[in-house]
């Protein structure tokens, strides 16, 4: 059980107490919601393994194609605008992850094109409109940063939609992660009394990773190592300015969460250098250093710090801190390791196991949230039936 001290850094953590809490009436859209997008983060997972060579049953034709779409915009496009919903706390809010979630599930079932890629690019062009009335509230440099990211995922999903390969255009999808995630630590930066200089030095490292994005389409070696510069540059601030850096010292939820950022903001540096030594240089083994640093490093190590936040907000129901979470999270960068490794060495089983045990690894993070959420709720049960028995035993 977390000490009080650790229970308040935990909720400064993601800045959840300053906003506002979703109206009562869309708490029935939530859990369906949140199960589509692990739906689709499961799908892409089976799918994954399929593109990996491992021996298991397609399901459906086009699963084999649809890894990227469904982990990018099924699973994290919808749980990010699920989020988004849910600080806002408007009904209409929730159009963005009840479009994405939907067209994730169409990819799923095999409807044919365009129906699910059409529904995703209404539901990032929804979460654009999130960030409009956000924006409205409160214009930071930290939401402007996450509206960059939202507007970076409906330019990709708009060049995705035209049929454009994702091999062209999955720099836009990355900003979409790398800017959303980067905008809400720069929110949390400011308990840190972050000086206005150090913000100028975040705005010279997006600058060219945002320069990078436009240039890519047209000039892939200049745009895509501009942008893995302004990559390796916001790694670099990240771990230099970050809250992480004193939360580190702390104890139970709280180290668990400094430790997650700080290795992924190693594998965001990772992808940085990556981008800048390979550029357009796009064969398998290179392409997936540039891709997985990022998506699994950088973009996991963050799901794995905030879900044990998240999840409550989003389910209303607690997720207690286990110092289990540290498998999945060691797990993962070791099987990740090994991944790149033999990426680099260009050895193919290296690669391929290296890719069988994320995906255990991803497996164990669902496996060990789900039994939290089971633990959390099996005692409060008991708790509330003991409170029920002692007062039945009260005299009248």
């Amino acid at each position: 059980m977390e000490s009080a001290g650790t229970a308040k850094t935990s909720v400064s953590e993601r800045g959840s107490a300053a906003r506002p809490a979703a109206r009562p009436t869309m708490d029935y859209v939530r859990p369906p919601l949140l199960a589509l997008s692990m739906l689709a983060l499961l799908a892409a997972l089976w799918a994954g393994l399929l593109r990996f060579g491992w021996g298991l049953p397609a399901i459906q034709p086009g699963l084999y194609v649809g890894h990227g779409p469904l982990m990018v915009c099924g699973f994290l496009g919808t749980l990010i605008s699920l989020e988004r919903a849910v600080a806002l706390g408007e009904g209409w809010s929730y159009a963005a992850p009840v479009l994405s979630g939907a067209g994730a599930l169409a990819l799923i079932v095999g409807i044919p094109d365009p129906i699910g890629p059409v529904l995703i690019t209404l539901g990032s062009l929804g979460l654009i409109a999130n960030f409009a009335a956000i924006l409205h509230r409160q214009a930071a440099l930290f939401t402007i940063t996450m509206a960059l990211g939202a507007v970076a995922w409906f330019v990709g999903n708009c060049i995705w939609l035209a049929g454009i390969p994702i091999i062209e255009m999955f720099f836009w999808w990355t900003a979409f992660l790398v800017l959303t995630i980067v905008g809400e630590r720069l929110e949390l930066s400011r308990l840190t009394g972050l000086a206005e200089e150090n913000r100028r030095s975040f705005v010279l490292s997006l600058a060219p990773f945002i320069g990078g994005l436009v240039i890519a389409r047209q000039i892939p070696a200049a745009g895509l190592r501009l942008a893995g510069l302004g990559m390796l540059a916001m790694a670099i601030w990240l771990a230099k300015y970050d809250l992480a850096r004193r939360t580190v010292k702390h104890e139970g939820l709280t180290r668990f969460i400094a430790v997650n950022l700080l290795a992924g903001y190693f594998w965001l540096g990772v992808g940085g250098v990556a981008w800048l030594w390979f550029g357009e240089d796009l064969t398998t083994f290179h392409y997936d250093i540039m891709l997985h640093a990022v998506f699994l490093g950088f973009v996991f190590s963050m799901i794995f710090a905030h879900a044990p936040v998240i999840f409550p907000s989003v389910l209303q129901r607690p997720l207690p801190y286990r110092r289990a979470f540290y498998v999945h999270s060691v797990f993962l960068h070791l099987s990740l390791a090994l991944r790149i490794g033999g990426d680099l060495c260009g050895w193919y089983p290296g690669y391929q196991w290296g890719g069988l045990l994320n995906v255990l690894a991803v497996l164990v993070f669902v496996a060990n949230t789900a039994r939290a959420i089971a633990t959390a709720r099996s005692r409060r049960e008991r708790r509330a039936s003991a409170t029920a028995a002692a007062m039945q035993g009260r005299p009248g």
